[in-house]
């Protein structure tokens, strides 16, 4: 069977499930995202920067939901996100890296759909808190989606439209209490094979986030 073949099957199984309240295999509900509370926005702006120490404790379900939406998810009724994109391309996927797997975030849904069970978070970074942090981000492009060719100047758009996403995932660890930092240094031949990209799919950047250190 062709790729395009199956992941248009995986398509219409998502679809077919949604029709009937029920859930696609390997599509894992997240609650919903907790849109209150936090601290006001200029603390939180105050207390923005970047660690590089994480505790390995596994992130809270709500927390790991509230955070996704706070990144790039869906906040009004057209689809629209929490993070600007240049022309409204959402071409910016949101991929996890844990203990137990690889996910990949479906804002349309607000749920993590299972990519694999392997643990690849050595794979994201060169420094060595990577492969002990509880989550490991990692942000990939879809160059087709966004119509980019070879020296167009759109492709800067892409770098961007990261950037905003990267910024709110900082604002939500500083509201939330949690350590963060983005990451460019990213194994990205190794990681592109694990994440089992296309060849349109170009990795951009990597974010650690965990619990302090007690």
């Amino acid at each position: 069977m062709q790729k395009s073949a199956a992941v248009l099957i995986a398509t219409l199984m998502l679809i077919a499930a949604a029709a009937f309240g029920q859930e696609a295999p390997g599509l894992i509900k997240l609650p919903a995202p907790d849109k209150t509370g936090g601290k006001p926005l200029m603390q939180a702006l105050s207390e923005r920067h970047s660690t590089r120490s994480f505790s390995e404790k596994k992130l809270p379900e709500q927390t790991l939901s509230d955070l996704l939406w706070a990144a790039f998810g869906v906040n009004r009724a057209d689809g629209r996100r929490t993070a600007p994109s240049a022309r409204n391309w959402q071409e910016i996927s949101i991929y996890l890296a844990m203990a137990d797997g690889i996910y990949l975030y479906d804002a349309a849904v607000h749920a993590l759909q299972r990519i694999s069970s392997e643990d690849v978070r050595k794979l994201t970074g060169m420094q060595d808190f990577v492969e002990k942090a509880p989550l490991n981000i990692v942000y990939v492009a879809d160059t087709q989606k966004a119509g980019v060719k070879p020296g167009d100047d759109s492709a800067l758009f892409l770098g961007a439209d990261c950037g905003f996403i990267a910024e709110n995932v900082y604002l939500y660890c500083a509201s939330a209490g949690l350590n963060t930092v983005v990451r460019g240094m990213v194994g990205r031949e190794a990681l592109t094979a694990a994440l089992k990209l296309e060849p349109h799919q170009k990795i951009l950047l990597s974010q650690t986030v965990g619990l302090p250190v007690e």
